[in-house]
Formats: C-alpha cells, sequence, structure tokens
C-alpha cells in the first residue's frame, strides 16, 4: 500500500499558551500524554498520521489548518489536552474540512485527591488539576461547533481504558472503511432479476453516498476472457479448488473445469475493471456460451469474495455494498436472506445460493453439484456452508422513501440442524426472538437480502454511517 492509499489521519491537541509560564512542566506533560493517543492512532499499516502537537494559540490554530488541508487529511481527532479557548479549534477544524471526532480523554479514571491535597502549595495543585481539566472545554467546544454547523463526535474516557482505546480503533476503522467505500470500483455484471423490485436501485444516489465508481461490464467481455483461459491456468484453478473447497466426490470432473476455466476469467475481470466489488445475473438462452458461463460462476465468485472482493448475486447492487462495508472493516460479509423460522428453538435461518465469504465458514466449504439452480437456468456447482458460530452482524443497504441509510442488527450463529441444499445455510438467535426480529427488520424496508459478518460490531458500522452522513438504524 502506497501513501497516498493510506488513510490520511489528522491529530491535534489545544492547550492554552498563558499556562505554560505559570505552571512549569504542564505543557510537556500534556504533549506526553498525547504521544499516548498518537501511538494508538498509530496502529496498523494501513494509515498515516499527521501529528501537529498542541495548538495553543489563534495564530498556531491557522498554521495547522493549513497543514492538515495540504496534507489532505480523511479525518482529525482533536485531543482536549487542558482547558483551552475555542479560539485555537475553530479555524483548524473549517480549514480542513473533514470529520472531527473530540477526544475527551484524561490521563487517568480518577485523581488521586488525597495525594493532590497533601501537595500543599496551591499554585502547584493548579497546575496538578489543570493536568486533569479535559471536560472543561467539552461544552464549549460543542457550542462552537453547533454555531458553527459543523459535525463532531465525542469519545470520553481515560488513557489506559480497554473501552477508549477500544472507540478509538472503532473510529479509525470507520474511517478507514469510509476512505475505501469512496475509492472502491463496483462492477456490475448482467442486470437484475427481472421483477425483484426491492433489489433495483439508484446507482447515481449510490455513488452520492458511499462514492466510488460503478463499472456496467458486458457478459460478453467475460465470454471472451474465458475463451482465452489457458489449459494450464485451468489446472492451477482446479488446484486452488482443492486447496480452498472440500470438493465432494459427487462433482463431475467435467462441471469442475467448466467452473474452473470461468474462475480464471473472473479473475482476469476482476484484475482489468480492478474491481473491489461485484454484483451479477445473467440467464441467456439455453445452450448459450452466456448460459454455460453463469451456471459456472459460484465457485469463482465464492473465491473473489474471500480476496476481499465481495460478490453479490442477483445484481444486488445494493448488498454489494453492505457486504463490501463488512469486509472492509474485517467481519466478512457475506450474502444472505430469509430463509424459515424454527419457532421451537426461536431461531432464524438465513442463506442463499451462489458465492459465499469462505473467510467466516464454520469448518471447510464444501463445493457441491446441484442438479437446479432454483429460479434460474441450468445447472452446475455450488457453495455449501454455514457461518461460525458465535456473534454475528447483519447489514443491509436500504435505499428508501427519504434517502440511503443503513440497517443493522447484533445476533448469533448458533448450532443445530441447517438444510444441506447446496446453500449457504445458518442458524440465527436474536434476543428480541424470531418472531419480533422479522417484523422489526423487514419494517425498515430493506431488500430480502442482507450481508452476514462475524462478530457484535453495530458500534463500529454506526460510526462509519456517522463519519458518511447518512442514518443508521439498528434492530
Amino acid at each position: 500500500m502506497n501513501e497516498n492509499e493510506k488513510l490520511q489521519v489528522g491529530l491535534f491537541g489545544i492547550g492554552l499558551d498563558t499556562y505554560w509560564p505559570q505552571f512549569n512542566g504542564l505543557k510537556e506533560r500534556l504533549e506526553g500524554y498525547q504521544r499516548v493517543i498518537a501511538g494508538e492512532l498509530r496502529k496498523g499499516a494501513d494509515s498515516n498520521l499527521i501529528d501537529a502537537g498542541l495548538v495553543d494559540s489563534p495564530e498556531r490554530a491557522r498554521e495547522v489548518g493549513s497543514l492538515f488541508r495540504k496534507s489532505q487529511v480523511d479525518i482529525i481527532f482533536l485531543y482536549i489536552s487542558t482547558y483551552a479557548l475555542s479560539s485555537t479549534v475553530l479555524p483548524v477544524v473549517q480549514a480542513a474540512g473533514v470529520p472531527v471526532v473530540v477526544l475527551n480523554i484524561q490521563p487517568v479514571a480518577a485523581i488521586d485527591y488525597e495525594a493532590f491535597n497533601k501537595l500543599g502549595d496551591r499554585g502547584l495543585m493548579t497546575g496538578e488539576w489543570l493536568a486533569h481539566c479535559q471536560a472543561c472545554s467539552v461544552p464549549e467546544v460543542a457550542n462552537v461547533f453547533n454555531r458553527a454547523g459543523i459535525e463532531y463526535y465525542l469519545l470520553t474516557g481515560f488513557l489506559g481504558d480497554s473501552r477508549t482505546s477500544a472507540q478509538l480503533a472503532e473510529w479509525l476503522a470507520a474511517a478507514k472503511v469510509g476512505k475505501t467505500m469512496r475509492e472502491n470500483r463496483l462492477g456490475v455484471l448482467g442486470h437484475y432479476y427481472a421483477g425483484m423490485l426491492d433489489v433495483y436501485t439508484d446507482m447515481t444516489k449510490q455513488i452520492s453516498v458511499f462514492g466510488g465508481h460503478i463499472d456496467l461490464i458486458e457478459m460478453d467481455e467475460l465470454a471472451l476472457l474465458r475463451r482465452e483461459v489457458t489449459a494450464e491456468e485451468t489446472d492451477r484453478k482446479l488446484e486452488e479448488f482443492q486447496e480452498a473447497f472440500d470438493v465432494v466426490p459427487e462433482c463431475e470432473s467435467a462441471e469442475l473445469k467448466r467452473a474452473a476455466v470461468t474462475s480464471a476469467a473472473l479473475d482476469k475481470l476482476a484484475e482489468r475493471h480492478q474491481l473491489g466489488s461485484l454484483a451479477y445475473y445473467y440467464e441467456g438462452s439455453p445452450d448459450s456460451e452466456h448460459e454455460a458461463i453463469i451456471t459456472s460462476v459460484i465457485a469463482g465468485n465464492t473465491l473473489l469474495t474471500g480476496r476481499h472482493i465481495p460478490v453479490a448475486g442477483e445484481c444486488e447492487i445494493k448488498n454489494a455494498q453492505a457486504m463490501k462495508i463488512l469486509d472492509s472493516f474485517g467481519f466478512g460479509g457475506s450474502f444472505s436472506e430469509f430463509y424459515a423460522m424454527d419457532f421451537i428453538d426461536d431461531i432464524v435461518m438465513l442463506g442463499h445460493d451462489g458465492p459465499a465469504h469462505v473467510a467466516i465458514a464454520e469448518g471447510r466449504v464444501k463445493l457441491v453439484p446441484l442438479p437446479v439452480y432454483h429460479g434460474k437456468p441450468g445447472k452446475g456447482l455450488s457453495i455449501q456452508m454455514s457461518v461460525k458460530h458465535g456473534p454475528v452482524t447483519i447489514l443491509a443497504v436500504v435505499d428508501g422513501p427519504d434517502g440511503v441509510f443503513l440497517l443493522t442488527a447484533e445476533g448469533e450463529s448458533v448450532p443445530g440442524p441447517i438444510l444441506n441444499i447446496g446453500n449457504t445455510n445458518s442458524r440465527y438467535r436474536f434476543s428480541t426472538g424470531a418472531a419480533d426480529f422479522i417484523e422489526q427488520w423487514s419494517r425498515f424496508g430493506p431488500s430480502h437480502h442482507c450481508a452476514v459478518g462475524l462478530g457484535h460490531t453495530a458500534s463500529a458500522v454506526e460510526k462509519f454511517g456517522k463519519l458518511i452522513g447518512i442514518p443508521v438504524r439498528r434492530v
């Protein structure tokens, strides 16, 4: 990853220059606290920190604002080191014009009152108090941002606290996902599954909300690439199938070869268009070249998904976006829809035919033959897996009457009997209970598809939504 691809993170602290000659060592102490925060923000190789140090005057604020603008920072973290005038804040944030997270982070969980009061010297005591006086400026900064129409977010805690570190990491991750989505190239191969009105979306609106580029790709281009696949490339892909999947004995060699050729062509297509995600659907005429392609894409599209190029079937562009968001967080992101409900075990079954995310599978992913693709043409190979047991988050990008928003919920992938029908298939339990969950989720009006990722990660998704300026609804 080169420097231009990295997330550019701005950090500055605020203080008051009047204090420095009054309280010996205070500035250096506060700068030390900021270095601790900088260390947290430097974690990970995919971000570049521009640490501007302490800003303690309006003149210094203008300098730092110019620095952040020239550095093209993607996000700013504002550390309140002690009481500071809001005139040291506003010029920086106005100049940079990017989201700002205000850090109200104390050095310790609580002042040692007994040791403090034993200092005896009220001057020393005041200096000690100022080293813990972060909360004093929070209302002032908020007041000025509110009146200036500047969006901001607050993080309150103390150094060394696991919650504070986790929140910092989530804000940083959310900003990274925002940058990924702004630069993502989403391919659309083929056309919508006719009649799925909930799946249809406004591509211009998707780009205006998430950024990126949507590349409309002809099926003929994939057909041409497929014709050019060599025997050596096919053999390498067959070896990759054996490594990535549990290929069941029932898979015919002819079907495996057909899928391998298509997979090799899909790799070339993704590389040619520099795709970061893909939505596809096609049918083709019976016994045509295009039908041969579309009935052999599942294995290859699953491999792409595992390589962080999530692929959504039925040309569900919105769900390709949701899958990319979860994948960019590192949570996975597998194509899903509601299958059935088990009122005895109080669970909801979700799954989907087509590509899946192998990184979030419970055990090995099976490659199995299907005599028929339900609702689709032909036959061929398919993926069979369950999502790892444990905490999960589901996410949908919803195109509602008032605009695009995110819908998310946390649940558990639980063991139990599933349907071995050559699909992704998992059992999920939600705190609301199965019946209430389906009703609450559906009332928000998502399409019938969603993305599934590992972990309880709705908090990180909510931060991402805030940074790009769209609502996040949570069941």
